[in-house]
C-alpha cells in the first residue's frame, strides 16, 4: 500500500509503500525529482531516472522524501548528473558516522517517515536556497514553452542552460520537458480523459506520439501502464 502527503519542506512530498504480498510490480518512472530513502535499515538516494526504473526483490516497508524537481542537489550536496539512473547508499554522499547516526534516530522513532522529513528538513536549512534556475525552468517547460525560447527567456545561452539542467535535475533540458510532458499525460490519463485527448493537451502530435513517448520513457504501452497502476 502506498501513501503519501504534502512535507514541511517546500514542494516536497513524504511517502510510505507497504509491500502487502502483491505481486505486479509497479514501475517508478521518471519525474523529474530526487528521493532520500529509508527501507528499514538503510539512508539511500534515488537519483532522477532518465527511463522507468522496476525495483527488484528488497525490503516490505520503504519511507522516502521526494524532492521538489532541481532541489535535491543542494541537500544532498552532489550535482544531479553524478546521480542519473542510479540508487546509491547516502554513506557514498555524506559522511559515514553521520549516516549512522540518522539512521540509528530513524530507526528509533515511532514513526520513521516522520523522521526522515526531520532528516530532510534539518539538512535543507543547513544547505541554503537551491538553485533559483531550477523552478524558473521547470514552469516554463511544463508550460509548453521550447527550450530555446525558454534559454532567451532566463538570459541564458542553450549551452549554460544545458550544464545548468544537467546538475539541478541529471538530464538535459529537452529530457526534462519530455519527462514534465509524460507526467502531464499521465495525470489526465489517469483521471479518465481518453488518450487522444490526453495526448492533445498534453502537448504530443497525436496519439501515436504519445503511445511512442510512454514506450521510451515508461517501457510499456499507455494501456498497459495504466492497467497496471489499477491492479
Amino acid at each position: 500500500m502506498y501513501a503519501e502527503r504534502a512535507s514541511a519542506l517546500t514542494g516536497a512530498v513524504v511517502w510510505r509503500n507497504v509491500l502487502d504480498g502483491d505481486p505486479a510490480v509497479r514501475p517508478v518512472l521518471p519525474d523529474g525529482c530526487m528521493d532520500l530513502l529509508w527501507d528499514g535499515g538503510r539512508l539511500l538516494v534515488a537519483g532522477p531516472d532518465t527511463r522507468a526504473h522496476l525495483p527488484g526483490a528488497g525490503p516490505a516497508q520503504w519511507a522516502g522524501v521526494r524532492f521538489a524537481p532541481g532541489t535535491a542537489p543542494a541537500v544532498l550536496g552532489v550535482p544531479a548528473r553524478e546521480l542519473r539512473d542510479r540508487r546509491v547508499e547516502l554513506s557514498d554522499l555524506w559522511p559515514a558516522s553521520e549516516v549512522r547516526r540518522l539512521s540509528g534516530r530513524i530507526a528509533a522513532a515511532p514513526d520513521p517517515v516522520s523522521a526522515l522529513e526531520e532528516v530532510a528538513l534539518a539538512r535543507a536549512a543547513d544547505a541554503g536556497p537551491p538553485d533559483p534556475l531550477a523552478g524558473l525552468l521547470v514552469a516554463a517547460l511544463d508550460a509548453g514553452r521550447p527550450v530555446a525560447a525558454t534559454a532567451d527567456q532566463l538570459g541564458l545561452g542553450t549551452r549554460q542552460l544545458h550544464r545548468r539542467a544537467l546538475a539541478d535535475f541529471g538530464y538535459g533540458p529537452k529530457t526534462l520537458a519530455r519527462v514534465l510532458r509524460l507526467q502531464r499525460a499521465l495525470a489526465l490519463a489517469r483521471a479518465g480523459v481518453p488518450l487522444a485527448v490526453t495526448a492533445a493537451r498534453s502537448g504530443y502530435a497525436d496519439q501515436a506520439h504519445l503511445t511512442r513517448e510512454v514506450r521510451q520513457l515508461a517501457g510499456m504501452t499507455p494501456g498497459e501502464l495504466l492497467g497496471r497502476r489499477r491492479q
